[in-house]
């Protein structure tokens, strides 16, 4: 069962995130394991240690862009163009970005000029950088929010920010802080968790697979 966006119970919040990771390894897909520590743990340090001006590769954004079209749709055609992006321009515009920032709309606006950075795409970046203040516009997060994930678009962006913002300071306290992209992390994650066979359809696959290879080891 898909976790409600209006649910209050922070416990439930927490028991989704904590979920992410496997989560993650539950849609077997051998790199994405990688590819998200890459994005979660590695990528936000990298970006911020190169203070008083951080920015982003070409590297790193297209590593990036596997990570969300491997975490979501494939779409081989948005990495090729963001691989062959040129370093400088790639560099100026995401310094410009991340200064821009708490001004959301402005960051995304100086992504989305580089070829293949589409709302979706820049909010993954501005993500990386700064998760209090701006989440992955993901599908599964944009359903549960916004009731659907096809606009992709400023517009809609924005309304998802603010409305991510408000959960975030709503599931706070004292004891333990939400950020926006931990209500995304926790809504994909519910989200994956609902479309996986329950424990007992599990455990019902597993012995009818042993039961099938006994018999064809007896044929």
């Amino acid at each position: 069962m898909v976790m409600e966006f209006k649910c209050s119970d922070v416990h439930l919040w927490k028991e989704a995130l904590s979920s992410y990771k496997s989560r993650i390894e539950s849609l077997n897909k051998p790199k994405l394991v990688s590819l998200d520590d890459f994005y979660t743990n590695e990528l936000p340090p990298l970006i911020r240690q190169r203070n008083p001006n951080p920015y982003i590769t070409t590297s790193e954004l297209s590593k990036l862009m596997d990570w969300k079209l491997t975490r979501g749709k494939w779409r081989p055609r948005l990495l090729n163009f963001v691989s062959s992006l040129d370093e400088v321009v790639v560099k100026s515009a995401s310094q410009k970005a991340f200064q821009s920032l708490p001004d959301v709309s402005k960051a995304v606006s100086e992504l989305t000029v580089l070829k293949g950075v589409g709302p979706a795409t820049a909010s993954a970046v501005l993500a990386a950088f700064a998760p209090e203040v701006a989440p992955f516009m993901s599908d599964e997060a944009m359903i549960a929010v916004l009731g659907n994930s096809k606009e992709y678009t400023m517009k809609q962006y924005l309304v998802f920010v603010d409305k991510l913002q408000a959960k975030a300071k709503e599931l706070s306290s004292k004891e333990s802080t939400f950020t926006p992209s931990d209500v995304e992390r926790a809504l994909w994650s519910s989200s994956i968790g609902a479309k996986l066979p329950s424990q007992s359809a599990k455990a019902d696959i597993e012995t009818k697979s042993k039961q099938n290879s006994k018999r064809k080891r007896k044929q």
